[in-house]
Protein backbone atom coordinates (compact mmCIF):
# COMPACT_ATOMS: atom_id res chain seq x y z
CA UNK A 1 0.00 0.00 0.00
CA UNK A 2 1.13 3.60 -0.64
CA UNK A 3 0.39 6.17 1.97
CA UNK A 4 0.79 9.87 1.63
CA UNK A 5 1.34 12.30 4.08
CA UNK A 6 2.25 15.65 4.91
CA UNK A 7 5.67 16.42 6.08
CA UNK A 8 4.53 17.77 9.57
CA UNK A 9 2.47 14.41 10.07
CA UNK A 10 5.61 12.29 8.78
CA UNK A 11 7.58 13.85 11.90
CA UNK A 12 5.15 13.72 14.28
CA UNK A 13 4.46 9.98 13.40
CA UNK A 14 8.33 8.90 11.93
CA UNK A 15 8.02 5.99 14.13
CA UNK A 16 4.65 4.84 13.55
CA UNK A 17 5.36 5.12 9.39
CA UNK A 18 8.95 3.34 9.92
CA UNK A 19 6.88 0.36 11.35
CA UNK A 20 4.52 0.56 8.53
CA UNK A 21 7.14 0.25 5.74
CA UNK A 22 9.30 -2.36 8.36
CA UNK A 23 6.52 -4.63 8.73
CA UNK A 24 3.98 -3.91 6.56
CA UNK A 25 5.86 -3.20 3.39
CA UNK A 26 3.86 -0.22 2.81
CA UNK A 27 5.68 2.90 0.86
CA UNK A 28 4.85 6.37 1.94
CA UNK A 29 4.70 9.48 -0.26
CA UNK A 30 5.77 12.56 2.03
CA UNK A 31 4.51 15.84 0.56
CA UNK A 32 5.72 19.14 0.89
CA UNK A 33 3.40 22.42 0.46
CA UNK A 34 1.03 19.48 -1.36
CA UNK A 35 3.18 18.22 -3.37
CA UNK A 36 5.54 14.75 -3.10
CA UNK A 37 8.75 15.49 -2.47
CA UNK A 38 10.51 12.17 -0.61
CA UNK A 39 9.52 8.86 -0.55
CA UNK A 40 10.30 6.06 2.43
CA UNK A 41 10.51 2.40 1.02
CA UNK A 42 11.60 -1.04 2.67
CA UNK A 43 15.15 -1.54 2.63
CA UNK A 44 15.05 -4.61 0.01
CA UNK A 45 12.86 -2.39 -2.22
CA UNK A 46 15.39 0.25 -2.23
CA UNK A 47 17.89 -2.11 -3.30
CA UNK A 48 16.02 -3.50 -5.73
CA UNK A 49 15.39 0.21 -7.53
CA UNK A 50 19.27 1.16 -6.87
CA UNK A 51 20.29 -2.23 -8.91
CA UNK A 52 17.71 -1.47 -11.52
CA UNK A 53 19.38 2.50 -11.69
CA UNK A 54 22.50 0.73 -12.18
CA UNK A 55 21.54 -1.48 -14.98
CA UNK A 56 19.58 1.45 -16.77
CA UNK A 57 22.97 3.50 -16.23
CA UNK A 58 24.98 1.09 -17.85
CA UNK A 59 22.71 0.77 -20.67
CA UNK A 60 22.14 4.35 -21.63
CA UNK A 61 26.27 4.76 -21.36
CA UNK A 62 26.46 1.57 -23.86
CA UNK A 63 23.75 3.53 -26.15
CA UNK A 64 25.30 6.54 -25.86
CA UNK A 65 29.00 5.05 -26.58
CA UNK A 66 27.73 3.53 -29.92
CA UNK A 67 26.14 6.20 -31.12
CA UNK A 68 28.72 8.84 -30.21
CA UNK A 69 30.07 9.16 -33.57
CA UNK A 70 26.75 9.72 -35.69
CA UNK A 71 24.93 13.14 -35.71
CA UNK A 72 22.26 12.99 -32.72
CA UNK A 73 19.07 12.98 -35.60
CA UNK A 74 20.29 10.17 -36.92
CA UNK A 75 21.51 8.31 -33.67
CA UNK A 76 17.69 8.95 -32.21
CA UNK A 77 15.98 8.10 -35.89
CA UNK A 78 17.71 4.57 -35.29
CA UNK A 79 16.84 4.30 -31.80
CA UNK A 80 12.95 5.15 -32.72
CA UNK A 81 13.22 2.54 -35.56
CA UNK A 82 14.14 0.07 -33.23
CA UNK A 83 11.89 0.96 -30.78
CA UNK A 84 9.00 0.83 -32.86
CA UNK A 85 9.84 -2.51 -34.58
CA UNK A 86 9.74 -4.21 -30.95
CA UNK A 87 6.95 -2.78 -30.10
CA UNK A 88 5.17 -4.68 -33.57
CA UNK A 89 7.11 -7.83 -32.45
CA UNK A 90 4.89 -7.88 -29.70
Amino acid sequence: MITEVSAVNFRQNLGEMLNQVQYRNDSIVINKDGKPVAALVDAELFARIRRMRERFDALSQRIADAYADLPAEQGLAEIDAALAAERQRR
